[in-house]
């Protein structure tokens, strides 16, 4: 594998999924192989084949690699609460090793592996283990969504913070702009860049097509070179 990336967000429904299918997207219009991952969903539908999360099956139909569902997505809760809640519920324990040993055999396939996490860097996934814990297990650079609404400046920092404390490489952010009638937004994004050191990968303004988004084809491309 010549690379891999953790998508992690600053909250939920930051828009961790439209990031990581556009990242999809733009590898492969580079000509890699790109497999995904989505560890761990709560929040999925009954179908005949089993639970589905809609991210995840977002990430497959992004994806060049193909794989079953059930290495994809190793952990599908129903319920849309926190995945340690779900997983209780359900009398599951998240083994981590299951979920690196998943990410071997599917990187054993691909150039690149994108996999996105749920919720926020510190979503409860277990007693006392987080998601950061699962991106520390999974060993690879970490990209974070700051989702650019009132409120970013704290939880981007905070974010940071504890991503560099737990010592996972941190690839660098990208500003998605969730809210178009957030006042002084683009104060707030000089703000995000003085206090996190760097520009953004990519800033995705408010679109219906973010997905599509060429600053995210460029961000893939950065990332790409990066890892060279």
């Amino acid at each position: 594998m010549k690379g891999g990336i953790f998508i992690t967000g600053t909250d939920t429904g930051v828009g961790k999924t439209v990031v990581a299918c556009a990242l999809v997207r733009g590898l492969i219009a580079r000509g890699c192989r790109v497999g995904v991952m989505k560890p761990i969903a709560a929040g999925a539908t009954r179908t005949p084949e089993g639970l589905r999360n809609v991210d995840a099956l977002a990430l497959l139909e992004a994806a060049n690699v193909t794989r079953p569902y059930a290495q994809v997505n190793p952990y599908c809760f129903e319920p849309a609460v926190s995945p340690h809640i779900a997983a209780e519920e359900a009398k599951i324990e998240i083994d981590l090793d299951l979920i690196v040993h998943d990410l071997a055999e599917l990187s054993a396939l691909s150039d690149w592996v994108v996999i996105e996490g749920a919720g926020g860097w510190l979503a409860p996934i277990g007693r006392g283990s987080t998601m950061a814990d699962l991106a520390k297990a999974l060993a690879v650079p970490v990209v974070l969504v700051v989702g650019v609404r009132l409120g970013c400046l704290n939880h981007a920092q905070l974010s940071l913070e504890s991503i560099r404390a737990r010592g996972v490489p941190f690839a660098g952010w990208i500003a998605n702009a969730i809210d178009p009638a957030m006042a002084r937004s683009g104060e707030n994004l000089a703000t995000l860049e003085e206090r996190l050191g760097e520009p953004p990968l990519a800033f995705v303004p408010w679109t219906q097509d973010a997905i599509e988004s060429l600053a995210l084809t460029d961000a893939a491309a950065r990332l790409a070179r990066a890892a060279r």
